[in-house]
């Protein structure tokens, strides 16, 4: 049976916050939507769903992040994920400069949770933490196109 990842969904306190910290970091909506109904409750497997949402996409077409704010029932606050809890752990996007990265989401109040590091040359890797709490890997890769040099 073939599958594709179609995309991740995240449950946000502030939709238009994090719309605005996901597209200044390249990303663009493709669509919003508020949804809700029978079939909301049994997809999600929630009574009474009601949210509002939104799409995003990254640049290379490949990546797709769906954003939910939920209207009904009361979003439930949770403390923010730790990096070695089960569970959904992060979304991780590959950028060119992963300190222009940082400046966009310092702009946010988004900082990374200890530093950037190096990974044996290869990579400068940063987890930060982004709107709502979520844990963002900033990636760039550090031989690029080193046969073109």
């Amino acid at each position: 049976m073939p599958i594709k990842l179609e995309n991740v969904a995240i449950a946000v306190r502030d939709l238009e916050a994090t719309i605005s910290f996901f597209t200044d970091l390249g990303l663009t909506v493709l669509g919003r939507d508020t949804v809700s109904g029978e079939w909301a409750d049994t997809a999600v497997g929630l009574d009474g769903n009601h949210a509002k949402i939104a799409m995003l996409q990254t640049p290379d077409g490949n990546g797709r992040l769906e954003l939910f704010e939920y209207i009904h029932p009361e979003a439930i606050e949770t403390e923010p994920t730790l990096p070695n809890e089960i569970g959904m752990h992060r979304v991780a996007f590959s950028v060119d400069d992963i300190d222009d990265a940082l400046a966009i989401a310092a702009k946010h109040g988004c900082y990374p949770l200890r530093g950037v590091a190096t990974y044996e040359d290869v990579y400068k890797l940063t987890y930060v933490r982004g709107p709502s709490g979520i844990i963002v890997m900033f990636a760039e890769e550090l031989q690029k196109n080193s046969s073109g040099s």
